[in-house]
């Protein structure tokens, strides 16, 4: 089993609740036990998973978002 690592992640387009639903149902539908924390202000996403985290760019891209690592 892989270890939790800390990713933080700058997430473009994010602007409401339904965005924070979006971005954190995207992550967990890859990693169910990851811990996700989206903040709208500054556009920032903090997810503890043992993902790679360029797989977890991909399921942010994949809810609509652009993301890159912060």
């Amino acid at each position: 089993m892989q270890a939790t690592r800390v990713h933080t992640f700058r997430v473009e387009g994010m602007t409401c609740d339904h965005c924070i639903k979006a971005v954190t149902e995207a992550v967990l539908a890859r990693d169910a036990a990851a811990d996700v924390r989206v903040k709208l202000q500054g556009g920032e996403v903090t997810v503890g998973s043992s993902l790679p985290s360029d797989q977890l760019i991909i399921a942010i891209a994949e809810a609509g978002y652009s993301a890159g690592l912060a």
